[in-house]
């Protein structure tokens, strides 16, 4: 594997960012945009083919959100989502990703800024239901070489990139990872896709024996791996990954957090490759990247749970000041009007 650009080893989105901080160089000042191109502070026009990061897919001056976002300013700018309080558009919006979202039921949605947030949040609410099922010793999760999960101390742990976690003291002992997979690369010679898929299931299955089924909470994946270098899964990989999850009674923690909202020619990502996850993490398109706003998608079964152990307690002690903020919803909402092709009103 070839180094990057900052020293490091294998493929990393990170890479430009780092080497800018190494060299003396001032930044890329943007200063405004018009559709798909972006213009910086001296007028020098580009196109925007990364979409932002990968979250501006409706362009940088779409009106409909521009409106949606100065209507909800006009009437709510903010206000929170805790003890037992929320707003319409959270509540609209929630419903609508709730009905949108169909390779699985999902029964609740809870709201973060961030797709760094919405992973780290399933984390914890995994852990949270195992404790109120009575399995404390199923914490561990397992993640993939070379993802990309975020960048708080849980999801950059999460993430297989090396650079996330040099001198950062990551990954924590219990997240691991298993086999990037990535055929092209990484298939022994004259090995097919299926036969290459069945090899990384025999080395999931094998690391969770290692370490004890009982020990193992959560298997986190990206439909197709984005920040390693759009790494499309082989054929059956995702088949036989699920097969041995449901064998020994792990979650799925789908990452729709880059393939969400039709960027592999389905709503999800999960729609295409029959992916049918326990709990889901969006972002980015889901507001076009006008305004902060992440989601995690939670199934009927968990949510259940984890309502009836909040009644116990008396709380869910968990949240943001800015979950469900209703500006950032109701773009949501518009953006979501736009990928369905609804009639604006």
């Amino acid at each position: 594997m070839a180094k990057t650009t900052n020293g490091f080893m294998g493929h990393d989105m990170l890479a430009p960012f780092t080497a800018a901080w190494m060299i003396d160089m001032g930044p890329l000042v943007i200063d405004r945009a018009e559709g798909s191109y972006v213009y910086d502070i001296n007028g020098k026009k580009y196109l925007d083919s990364l979409s932002g990061l990968w979250c501006t897919v409706l362009g940088g001056s779409e009106p409909r959100l521009i409106e949606a976002a100065n209507k909800q300013l006009n009437k709510l700018a903010f206000y929170h989502s805790f003890w037992n309080r929320t707003t319409k558009p959270s509540l609209d919006l929630a419903k609508e990703l709730i009905n949108m979202f169909t390779a699985n039921k999902m029964g609740k949605v809870f709201f973060t800024n961030s797709g760094s947030e919405a992973n780290d949040t399933q984390v914890k609410l995994v852990w949270y239901y195992n404790n109120a099922i009575g399995r404390p010793n199923k914490k561990k999760i397992i993640a993939r070489k070379n993802a990309y999960h975020g960048s708080t101390y849980m999801t950059a742990g999460l993430s297989g990139l090396p650079s996330l976690h040099l001198k950062f003291d990551l990954p924590p002992p219990y997240i691991l990872h298993t086999d990037c997979p990535h055929y092209w690369n990484n298939h022994l010679p004259g090995e097919t896709e299926e036969e290459y898929s069945t090899r990384l299931a025999n080395n999931l299955e094998n690391l969770i024996l290692k370490e004890g089924p009982e020990t193992v909470a959560a298997f986190i994946a990206e439909p197709v791996m984005g920040g390693a270098g759009v790494i499309i899964p082989p054929a059956t990989y995702f088949e036989k990954i699920q097969a041995v999850l449901k064998k020994y009674d792990i979650l799925f923690i789908a990452d729709e957090v880059i393939c969400g909202f039709g960027r592999l020619g389905t709503m999800f990502g999960c729609d295409k490759y029959n992916i049918k996850p326990d709990l889901v993490s969006i972002a980015k398109a889901l507001s076009g990247g006008y305004i902060p706003i992440g989601a995690v998608l939670v199934s009927e079964e968990i949510s259940k749970v984890i309502s009836s152990q909040s009644n116990q307690l008396g709380v869910f002690c968990h949240g943001f000041t800015y979950s469900g903020h209703p500006v950032a919803c109701a773009v949501a909402l518009e953006a979501l009007k736009i990928y369905k092709g609804k009639k604006y009103y």
